[in-house]
């Protein structure tokens, strides 16, 4: 399996690499939007719908048999700490893009989507187990980084850290990153998620504190 270090990605977006306004925590504190929701393997799935060329359903045998990486990432959170050096494994979202003709290649980062049926894709809405929902434009999704992960340094991802399956974005605050995440939709407009109709960030960039709109 792959394993690469991306923690260098801070380069892109500021010169340091801990975000203004963050502290480091070497503990990896526990939020979420209400109670850690219960999951079954044999009945769970992750949907991939919307403006897609082929809508995709997997279970989690088959998830769990995509191709996937192992990143060394820094995790950031709103509240102000940061977590750094995360060892994530998972399947790097352009991945499910390029299965569902989103994109033509999994490493084209500069796609904005193909035009399908439905439209083209410019959004992304995530979906989870316990009604949350983020957004994020389709182009801050095809990055290598954004990772679904199921593993923190090398053991299953905890319940309370959003196993089974939790979205990872390093480059965003970490309300981004859907945990207990089961589906995405690629939409052809911008749909606010759970925080954002809230008065949160849309953008969501640590290095230009972009915490609340």
């Amino acid at each position: 399996m792959r394993e690469t270090d991306v923690t260098d990605l801070y380069q892109e977006f500021g010169e340091e690499r801990l975000p203004p306004g963050q502290h480091e925590t070497s503990t990896f504190p526990v939020l979420s939007m209400g109670e850690t929701p219960s999951w079954d393997p044999d009945s769970w799935e992750f949907t991939v719908t919307g403006a897609v060329e082929e809508e995709l359903s997997f279970t989690w045998a088959e998830f769990r048999e995509l191709p996937a990486e192992t990143q060394t990432q820094d995790f950031h959170c709103v509240t102000g700490w940061s977590k750094l050096d995360c060892a994530f494994t998972g399947v790097p979202f352009p991945e499910l893009a390029s299965r569902a003709g989103v994109i033509d290649d999994p490493n084209d980062r500069d796609s904005t989507g193909n035009r399908t049926e439905s439209g083209r894709a410019t959004h992304v809405v995530f979906s989870a187990l316990d009604g949350y929902t983020t957004d994020l434009p389709l182009e801050d999704c095809l990055r290598e980084e954004v990772l679904f992960a199921w593993s923190y340094d090398g053991d299953s991802l905890p319940p309370g850290h959003g196993g089974p399956l939790r979205v990872v974005t390093p480059h965003k605050y970490a309300y981004k990153g859907a945990k207990w995440v089961d589906g995405i939709e690629f939409l052809t407009e911008a749909e606010p998620g759970y925080w954002e109709k809230r008065g949160y960030s849309r953008t969501a960039n640590p290095w230009r504190e972009e915490r609340y709109s």
